[in-house]
């Protein structure tokens, strides 16, 4: 009979009240249904906004999660901070929750699927979309490096989507192989309904150099956006730019959720234009996505 894998302290770090390392979360606390964010004040706002009652805040660092309902429906939100880095972090230790007994530190016979859909903020590749609008993350490409860190990686990417991509932008080679995986269809469909726009997603490894933008420094690749706003992947192209979007699609397809990144355009990077009072329009996304979630 097969032995099941213990995991051991140093691998998972459990806290001493029972709640997992970074998010100070316990088991108990997790819902199915889950709104990230990147601002910790936006899930407090959305709490204190939108949702009828509140169980829980629970506050760790960047990490501010609140369990509530929404219109009778039990739900959670939960900041992630800025970068892949950190949600990498988030998404293992929520999937820890819903599928490790933290007593035995083993697998629970039983999967448990969480539904994710990420809120966030992103900058325009096409001249076609406008501040304001909404774009669904059909596809995200993670220059993080993350997934590759995993075995299986390749099971859930768009090689064919790399390849293409890498060769189109001529990669520089001391960059980390990007990644390309789609969200859970269903969920797409669901949280995008017929007024989103489905996009191609770059997830970038940072704010100013990966995504173009130079501020004293000159970059390695001044092209490289030029290059990937003409990328066309079967007559698509590349939306938008935002961070987070494929390392969370990536880990949840590996680990048997369903995720998707919804983002409201706050910058048009071909028109050089930004909006900086955009919170009203982040908040009408997040209450279209907490109707449909």
């Amino acid at each position: 009979m097969e032995t099941k894998r213990v995991i051991p302290p140093s691998e998972l770090i459990i806290n001493d009240d029972g709640s997992a390392f970074h998010i100070h979360l316990r088991p108990e606390q997790l819902r199915d249904k889950i709104l990230l964010v990147g601002d910790p004040g936006r899930a407090d706002m959305i709490a204190d906004t939108f949702f009828d009652s509140i169980d829980y805040r629970v506050a760790s660092r960047e990490f501010h999660a609140i369990g509530g309902t929404y219109k009778g429906k039990p739900l959670m939100v939960i900041s992630h901070g800025i970068g892949s880095d950190n949600m990498e972090i988030v998404v293992t230790e929520l999937d820890a929750l819903a599928n490790i007994d933290f007593e035995t530190r083993t697998v629970k016979p039983q999967h448990r699927t969480l539904e994710m859909v990420r809120v966030g903020t992103s900058g325009a590749l096409q001249d076609d979309l406008r501040i304001g609008d909404a774009v669904l993350a059909e596809l995200a490409t993670g220059t993080d490096g993350i997934l590759n860190y995993y075995a299986g990686r390749d099971a859930v990417c768009d090689l064919d989507f790399q390849r293409e991509f890498m060769a189109h932008t001529d990669w520089n080679s001391t960059w980390a192989t990007p990644y390309t995986v789609a969200a859970d269809p269903e969920l797409t469909q669901r949280i995008g309904g017929n007024d989103m726009r489905r996009g191609s997603t770059i997830a970038a490894v940072g704010f100013y150099a990966p995504q173009g933008r130079s501020v004293r420094l000159p970059l390695a690749d001044p092209t490289l956006i030029s290059k990937i706003e003409s990328f066309r992947y079967k007559g698509k192209p590349v939306t938008n730019f935002e961070m987070e979007s494929a390392v969370m699609q990536g880990l949840a397809r590996m680990l048997g959720h369903k995720a998707v990144t919804a983002c409201c355009i706050i910058a048009q990077r071909v028109a050089q234009d930004a909006d900086t009072d955009y919170k009203p329009a982040v908040m009408r996304l997040v209450e279209t996505v907490l109707d449909r979630i």
